[in-house]
Parts: C-alpha cells; structure tokens; sequence
C-alpha cells in the first residue's frame, strides 16, 4: 500500500480540482442570495398578488378559478402555495419561495453548461444568469411565472441531453415530465416542450429510425410524461367543478388577450426594451456573439452548440406570445442566453494556449459583470424594500396597497367579503379576504374583445349579490389599461352603486404636486381635494348589512 506524500499530493489536487466549480457556485449563490434577501419585504406587484392569492386560497382548500379568475394556467398557484405553505403567507414567504427557486435554477444552469461546454462556461452561465435575473430590466426581484417555467425547463432540457448520450428511456420520461410542469406553470411554456420533441428527433433518436420502433418507445415515453402533469390537473379542477372556468380562461379567452395588442405596437415595445436595458445587456451580447465563429470552429463543439442555439430559439419565442414583450417575459431567455455568454468564455479558453490569452474573455467577462453589479447597485444594496418598488414600478400602487390592505384587515372580519375595482389582486391576499367577485383584474372589461361587456354585468351582478363589507376603487392608470373605444360601464354603476349603499372611510392617493394623501374615517366621508391618481375604500352602510342588491 503506497501512502507517500506524492500520492497524497495528488489526492489532495484531484479532490481540489473538482471541488473548486462547486466553490464557486456557491460564492455566486450566497451574492445573488444577500441581494434578494435584502428585498425580501419589497411589496408585491399585482402579477405576484393574483399568485399569492390564487395560493392563499388553495390552502385554504378552495380550487383555483372559483373565486379568482386568471387566463394563467394554475402551475404557479401551486408553486406559491406550496412557498408559502412552508415561509408563511406574506410578501416575506413569497420571496423566499422565489429566492429557493431562483438558488436552483442557478445550480441547473451551471449542470447544463457544463454538460455542453465544460466547467468553466458553467459557471459563466451560473453567474450571469444570477445577476440578469435579479436586474430590474426583466422585473426580477418579483416570483413572475416566468421563474418557475425555466425552473423546469432546464433540467428538463439537461435530462434531453443525457437521454442522447445514454439512450434510456427513465431520463426520457422525467425529462418530458420537467416539460409539461413548465408547461403547466404558463402557457408560453409550449415553447420549451416544443423545443423537446425537436431535441428528441436530433438528439435521441438514431438516424433513419423515425419509422422504427426505437423512435415509437422514446417518443411516447416522452409523450406521456409530458402530458401527466396538465392531465392530471384537468381531473383535480374537474372533480372540483371548476373545470369550466379553467378551460374558458386559460384556452377560450386567452386567444383573444394574445391578439389585444397592435403587432407594430409590440415590436416597438421590443425595440424600447432592447434600448432601455443596452447598457446593462451590451457586454453580454458581445461575448454572445463571440462565441459563435468559435463554436463553428470545432466539430464536436458545433453540435452542443447548435443544441443551445435552437434551445435560445425556442426561449425567444415565448416572449414573443402575443408580441407584447413585456419585461418579465425576457426571463425566459436569460438561461439560454447565459449558456452562450458561457460558451464563448469556455470555448475561448479551449482554442489559445497563451495563458495570457486564454485568461482575456474570463477577465472580459468578470469586468462585464462588475459593471452590471455597478450599474445597479442602488437596487441591489441601497434602496430599501419600499424604495425598490417605487423605482421599478412607478405610477403603480404597490406601496399603497399595503395601506389599504392593512386597513380593511383591521376593520374587518376573516368572514367578510371584499371588491376591489382595479387590477391589484395584492389587496386581497394582503387583506386575508375572500374576494366578492371572481374578477381580481379589470383588464379584460377594458380590452377590445367580445367577452368585455359580458364579463361587466358578471362583475357587477356577483357584487350585488355578495354585497361585500368594502369596496376599493383603484383609480391608476396602470390598473386599468382603459383604451379610448373602453366600455366604461362599470364605473358609472360603481358610482351610483356606492352612492346608494356604501360610506367613504379612506382615500389614498398622490397630489399633482406629488405629495403623497392618506386620509381615514370621517376625513374621508367629505375629502375633495384634486388627486392625479388615488385609491379609494368604501365600507357599506350599517344600515343596509342585509339590504337591497341594487340601488334605486
């Protein structure tokens, strides 16, 4: 038995030598962590309150769809509910469920890198993504859906790579089940499961076996994992009765939102994303670039390499659904994106044998993303959690329905119910109130669609059935999107409607001097000062507890 130094010497590199990746992952997750925990009480956005409380009441045992109506499929409900069933039901526990799912993203980024272009662009790919997604730019510092669709489309993506080298059908199946809970956390997930059956034509399958049984058994093991997770939840929301109500929303009119808006009006929104966010983007484009006349360079190379470029592809397309481009979308993107930006570093590496030359992209890229972490250091280490929202979400009230909520919290009970006449779902989770109407976003009564005047009289039709204890009237323009051809209906009833039954006991708002109002009980019975953008809070008369349903 040989135990010289020199044996153990090199025990001890060997170890070290595969050691050091996991190091640095770590160091990039404790980074990425101190910043999100720092902003773990930024308060919630509206996309991030329909979530919370869609999970809130799952917890509650009430299915998704029968007291809040969401075109999104129901994935993310239970992504939350399951977050905030362990770190509790407050913005707090919603970011620490973002902040785990985020942490295992970056461990599967830098997995699947690695499997395709060695430890060094893992762990490019591991430490761009952290920082591109915590960045402003794509909204992320709230739990977007968009977070738990790549939560599993990348290792879905991983488990394609390693079924192509393997040829067994267990990581064929997990890896089509990975797809379809991608799938299921939002539909722009179709994009990825797409982008899977191609992979299983390319990667699995051997040449000139499509027509033979090989391609018959991996096909529909894939299949069938894939379509397991939204199959068996049509059978939950069935057995629950709200199945109608999913398939409406999620398929009949969500065609009709993804058709809303102009296509010329999208690719501008596209064009004002890419200029607002070149200063943090441009580095990494670069390095993006540089990667491809290096990944055409070497032929076992071009193959992984072509594998990421259609997975980029396909990620791209799903920020194009509906081409709105909204911020969040580019999420999506991000880990494919980073895989490039890590190519190019990794494969860099590979073609020089300078030392000083195989040192530049790595160098390149750390300054890169030292300038990026400068860029936004505001956000990551100075504003505090109330300030954050205010910078990235301005003309939004977010801030402000923490006040409302907390003040229909305290003059309420659990038992009572509450309507909000906006788009803030927030409130309702924040209030720990039912919601009167199934409606929790007014969008769709404002967009040009058949379904707006309809879903107006079932707005107000289920108010004045379940005459809430309080109404809240959202008065930003961000809450209600009204185009100049809106049916504006609803609030001409919602006027007369409080004017016959309800008392104005709170008004919060913003002066067109910016001064921000807060005014309460009997200040806000008679408050008529002029406000640019303002929430109001009725509560309904003592009087009229079991009165009329409509107003005379």
């Amino acid at each position: 038995m040989n135990n010289s130094p020199a044996t153990t010497t090199e025990t001890v590199r060997a170890s070290w030598f595969r050691l050091w990746p996991w190091l640095v992952v770590v160091l990039v997750l404790l980074f990425v962590g101190f910043i999100r925990v720092r902003l773990l009480e930024i308060p919630l956005e509206r996309d991030e309150g329909e979530y919370a409380y869609a999970g809130q009441l799952i917890l509650q045992g009430i299915p998704p769809y029968e007291l809040a109506y969401n075109m999104k499929l129901p994935g993310t409900f239970f992504a939350y509910a399951l977050g905030m069933a362990v770190f509790g039901q407050t913005a707090r526990g919603v970011h620490l469920t973002l902040l785990l799912a985020n942490s295992l993203t970056l461990v599967l980024i830098f997995l699947l890198a690695r499997k395709l272009f060695g430890a060094t662009a893992g762990l490019v790919a591991c430490a761009g993504y952290g920082i591109m997604s915590l960045s402003p730019a794509v909204c992320g510092t709230a739990a977007h859906a968009n977070h738990f669709v790549v939560l599993f489309a990348v290792p879905a993506t991983l488990l394609l790579w390693q079924a192509g080298e393997s040829k067994r059908l267990a990581p064929l199946f997990f890896s089509g089940l990975l797809y379809g809970l991608a799938f299921l956390m939002k539909q722009q997930g179709i994009w990825f499961c797409l982008f899977g059956w191609a992979g299983l034509v390319w990667q699995v399958i051997p040449p000139k076996a499509v027509s033979r049984l090989p391609f018959a058994k991996a096909a529909s093991t894939f299949g069938v994992g894939m379509v397991l997770p939204l199959g068996l939840t049509c059978l939950y929301l069935a057995a629950t009765g709200v199945f109608a109500q999913f398939w409406f929303w999620a398929f009949g009119y969500a065609r009709y939102y993804v058709m809303s808006d102009d296509f010329g009006l999208g690719w501008q929104y596209l064009v004002q994303h890419l200029e607002g966010t070149a200063r943090v983007s441009a580095g990494f484009w670069l390095l993006a670039i540089m990667a491809l006349p290096l990944a055409l360079r070497d032929r076992e190379l071009r193959r992984s390499a072509g594998f990421a470029a259609f997975f980029w592809v396909c990620s791209f397309l799903g920020t194009t659904t509906g081409f709105i481009f909204r911020e969040h979308y580019f999420i999506l993107v991000l880990p494919a994106f980073a895989m490039w930006v890590g190519l190019a570093v990794g494969s860099w590496r590979q073609v020089f044998q300078s030392a000083t030359l195989k040192a530049m992209p790595l160098i390149l890229f750390v300054a890169i993303l030292g300038w990026n972490v400068w860029a936004q250091k505001e956000l990551f280490f100075r504003l505090s959690p109330v300030q954050a929202s205010q910078t990235i979400y301005p003309g939004n009230p977010f801030v402000e329905s923490l006040v409302v909520a907390e003040y229909v919290r305290e003059h309420s009970s659990p038992s009572d119910r509450l309507a909000v006449l906006g788009s803030e779902p927030e409130i309702y989770f924040l209030a720990q109130r039912h919601s009167a109407t199934g409606y929790i976003y007014t969008y769709p009564l404002m967009e040009l669609q058949p379904y707006a005047v309809k879903m107006q009289q079932e707005m107000i039709s289920e108010i004045e059935s379940n005459q809430p204890a309080y109404l809240v009237l959202v008065m930003y323009k961000t809450s209600w999107l009204i185009r100049h051809a809106s049916d504006v209906t609803i609030l001409h009833w919602f006027d007369a409607y409080t004017r016959a039954f309800y008392e104005r006991v709170g008004v919060v708002g913003v002066r067109p001097t910016g001064e921000t109002v807060r005014v309460w009980d009997a200040g806000a019975f008679n408050f008529r000062d002029p406000l640019d953008q303002f929430i109001m809070i009725y509560r309904r008369r003592p009087d009229l507890a079991t009165g009329p349903h409509h107003p005379n």
